[in-house]
């Protein structure tokens, strides 16, 4: 083989980010087409910047963003407070921060598309939440809106939109939160005695002014003017860009479309639109939110010759030759070079000059590692890929690795001619473990735990490894850094992409979140060792709170290869003495001791996220007693209670379209799955014949669906739920501890076979429940009463009714959020729930069949 095909590799450098790499961190390179080359070019000519402010993951306008991004060519960022970890998830079981981590990677595919960066504050999405007070409350004020500061000073926006209003028109207290804590930050961002912290890295800024990106609700996508007072400006953002052949309303639903965890596909929109922006704060304007603010070279001293290079190389651009314009591109860099670095439109307007110059030239390259994980002080073979696609000289210098390994080359590149370069790394002893940085130390209640204040407002880790390709273009040279990124080919998706991680060189996953004893007797914990390194061998044992037993005492175990697993189990059991605990999985080699399990969240819309959560499960001695053993159960989305019921000791089976056509009557309770109704669309077919189920006595217990939402996506309309009429509204109760009032405390659900007391419903996360029913039938016997402070009562959290033979309930109490974390009161009340029809006094108590 050639030299060229076969070079000793390449040095390596960390580089947290360049403008190449983005907003595509963990995939190719994509080519550029001309049209959208020649809108990066005019974007040269552009320096200006919004940052854009809401709460969650999917609150952004998308097509404000795109419009923007692509039509103003502004600088565009959008800070999203949260990660959306309170939100539910629509394609699979994540919960908590792992649905944040799925929402943190569906924005950054969404920013992919519409153009901006993206950026979160530290504050937890803990729920829904119904006031300002209660959010900033619960994240901490002045953390969150220092979190908000650090992104004024840091991205020095010209013009800041909020989503939504400080008050309750925002419908959600995250969302009022969200404004309120911008206007703040907007007010006293440029005060150098507010979080003075911050100024070893960033300046005071005081952007123009703040605008409200106001909607009229109910009806939010229309063009009516909103009547408001104040100065209200409106802006036609429903364009058609030549250049991109695509309307921003186009743009705009594709972007929104990546939110699919949350179900928000959407059609594009191909009409007339308008935003209109009331004036929050700053300097009035007349017809534009960029009104006032120059958004030219002249705001940069000395810049002259850069407007003129800029202008001639705009004119110059020839659709059908790209490259022609790099000699040109060359010498802006050059004068844009000799302006004051340290300003933050210089730094864009070089890193966009070189982004254009890779763009023209379509050069390609990349750095693969043999297998995507590795372990600290494992040496990996890569192999580094480069190509230019047309005839211009260009010599590829050198290539840096951040483990520190380099290699000067000096290599002219031929047109189309590809060169590899398969080499070693050794990654350093000293490198850490890829866990997402806002997840390496435990939750606070309302915020993620961050120590470096350079991390802050970053979407995801920066790369394991990153390497940096230095190349000779026109006599300049110019350095792009890459992550080193893993790529294998599927038959089906063809290449892949997934970003390639440290990790430990051992990990224990337990197959149970939560271990529940409603007696001494024994339960076999079982823990899947994986090698992340090959020849582990040691101990497990599993270290657990006092009076409780486990046996042995410790296993031996050895993996020979690389990701080799090997099962391991004990026996837990609880003395007298036993208190609820947490059971922790401890491996000990030679090399270390390891206490971290590995999760994959794998979705094909997304890169593959590893994280390294702690190897442990929660202990639980419950007092239940449960008479149903034999569970039917129809999977929702996002959805564990299957496993909790389990727990319970019951036997679960899992129901799809094909088994509810059989005979229902062996099954002492079908437990219908969150959203079920919405996601399973046979669920519809399926009613009469569940109907007769609960006829001819049996039960069944629906869990909250949402009420049909056309705002975004038809839905089908939801059959009847029950035996006789109800609606399912977005009333919820969010105070986790809010209390409840038993409305007929000789309820048999609430003393067979367990007594249901005030106890039973301490200890909750989260909330109470969402979506209850309203407007129930007569035949409906409503359980609980609760409400939020300075809020009416609501009874539909819980709702009963005797149907023929059998029983019906329908429920918004989150016992998919209760029953996993191991909430001993939500077991008890679901324990009755399942058991109502073994209890002969449920037909004296409950209510009367309707004939």
């Amino acid at each position: 083989m050639s030299l060229r095909k076969r070079l000793p590799a390449l040095l390596l450098a960390l580089s947290l980010s360049s403008a190449l790499c983005a907003q595509v961190p963990y995939g190719p390179i994509k080519p550029t087409a001309p049209g959208e080359i020649l809108s990066n070019l005019k974007k040269l000519n552009v320096l200006g910047s919004v940052l854009y402010v809401a709460a969650h993951p999917d609150d952004e306008n998308t097509l404000l963003l795109a419009y923007l991004a692509k039509d103003r060519l502004v600088r565009t960022g959008y800070l999203s407070l949260t990660r959306g970890d309170g939100g539910q998830n629509l394609i699979g079981p994540e919960q908590g921060e792992n649905i944040g981590v799925i929402r943190t990677q569906e924005l950054l595919a969404a920013r992919r598309v519409d153009g901006p960066d993206q950026f979160f504050s530290r504050a937890y999405d803990f729920g829904f939440s119904k006031s300002t007070n209660e959010a900033v409350r619960t994240w901490g004020q002045d953390k969150v809106l220092a979190d908000v500061v650090w992104m004024i000073r840091k991205y020095q926006p010209d013009v800041i939109i909020t989503r939504f209003p400080p008050d309750a028109r925002a419908g959600h207290g995250h969302h009022s939160a969200s404004g309120f804590l911008a206007e703040e930050a907007f007010k006293i961002s440029n005060d150098p005695t507010k979080f003075p912290e911050q100024l070893a890295f960033v300046k005071p800024w005081q952007a123009k002014r703040i605008f409200w990106n106001m909607f009229i609700p109910g009806a939010f996508l229309s063009n009516k003017k909103p009547d408001e007072a104040g100065n209200l400006v409106g802006v036609e953002t429903g364009l058609y860009n030549p250049l991109l052949g695509k309307s921003y309303g186009e743009i705009a639903s594709e972007s929104r479309s990546q939110h699919k965890s949350q179900g928000f596909g959407v059609a594009p929109n191909r009409g007339a639109k308008i935003d209109y922006f009331l004036l929050k704060g700053g300097n009035p304007v007349e017809k534009d939110p960029l009104e006032g603010v120059d958004l030219s070279w002249k705001r940069m001293k000395n810049s002259d010759a850069v407007q003129a290079l800029v202008t001639q190389t705009i004119a110059s651009f020839r659709p059908d030759q790209p490259a022609a314009s790099v000699p040109a591109l060359v010498q802006l860099y050059g004068a844009i070079s000799k302006l004051d670095t340290t300003n933050i439109y210089v730094k864009a307007k070089r890193q966009e000059v070189q982004t254009l110059l890779q763009q023209c030239l379509g050069l390609w390259f990349e750095t693969n590692p043999a297998d995507y994980a590795a372990t600290p002080g494992e040496t990996i073979k890569i192999s580094t890929n480069i190509v230019s696609r047309v005839d211009a000289p260009v010599k590829l210098q050198s290539i840096h690795y951040s483990t520190g390994k380099d290699t000067t080359l000096n290599l002219a590149l031929k047109p189309n001619d590809v060169i590899l370069f398969p080499t070693t790394l050794t990654i350093p002893k000293t490198q850490a473990i890829s866990q997402p940085y806002w997840l390496e130390k435990p939750i606070d209640k309302g915020l993620f735990q961050v120590d470096n204040q350079q991390l802050i407002g970053l979407p995801e880790n920066p790369a394991a490894v990153t390497a940096s390709y230095t190349f000779e273009i026109g006599g300049q040279s110019f350095t792009y850094s890459r992550p080193v990124v893993y790529k294998s080919t599927d038959p089906v998706d063809g290449e892949i992409y997934r970003p390639f991680i440290i990790q430990p060189a051992v990990t224990a996953n337990l197959t149970e979140r939560v271990y529940v004893f409603a007696d001494n007797t024994p339960k076999t914990a079982e823990i899947v060792l994986k090698a992340g390194q090959a020849n582990q061998s040691g101990t497990l044992k599993l270290d657990v709170p006092a009076g409780w037993r486990v046996e042995p005492a410790s296993a031996p175990f050895s993996l020979t290869n690389k990701g080799d697993e090997q099962r391991v189990t004990f026996s837990l059991s609880p003395t007298a003495q036993a208190k609820d605990g947490k059971l922790q999985a401890v491996m000990t080699t030679a090399t270390g001791t390891f206490t971290t399990g590995l999760r994959l969240v794998a979705y094909k819309h997304i890169p593959t996220q590893t994280l390294f959560p702690p190897a442990s499960a929660k202990l639980v001695k419950l007092d239940v007693k449960v008479t149903a053993k034999n569970i039917g159960y129809i999977v929702g989305a996002g959805d564990e209670v299957p496993a909790a019921l389990q727990q319970m000791g019951c036997r679960v089976t899992l129901l799809g379209p094909n088994d509810l056509i059989g005979n229902l009557a062996g099954y002492d309770a079908i437990v219908v799955g969150v959203r079920a109704y919405n996601t399973n669309s046979w669920m519809a077919r399926a009613q009469p014949k569940l109907m007769d189920y609960v006829k001819n006595g049996g039960t069944m217990i629906v869990q909250y669906v949402t009420p049909v939402n056309s705002f975004f996506r038809n839905e089908a309309p939801l059959p009847q739920l029950g035996p006789y009429p109800f609606k399912v509204v977005n009333e919820r109760v969010t105070e986790e501890d809010a209390p409840m009032t038993f409305i007929n405390p000789q309820h048999s659900l609430l003393n067979f076979p367990n007594k249901i007391t005030e106890a039973d419903f301490s200890g909750w996360i989260q909330e109470r429940g969402i979506y209850f029913g309203q407007d129930w039938d007569k035949a409906y016997e409503p359980i609980f009463s609760a409400n939020d402070q300075n809020e009416a009562p609501k009874q539909g959290s819980l709702l009963y009714a005797k149907y023929g033979k059998g029983h019906f309930m329908y429920t918004g109490l989150v016992f998919f959020r209760e029953l996993p974390a191991g909430v001993p009161g939500a077991y008890r009340l679901f324990a009755n729930m399942i058991s109502v029809g073994s209890n002969n006094a449920a037909s004296v108590s409950g209510s009367q069949s309707k004939k």
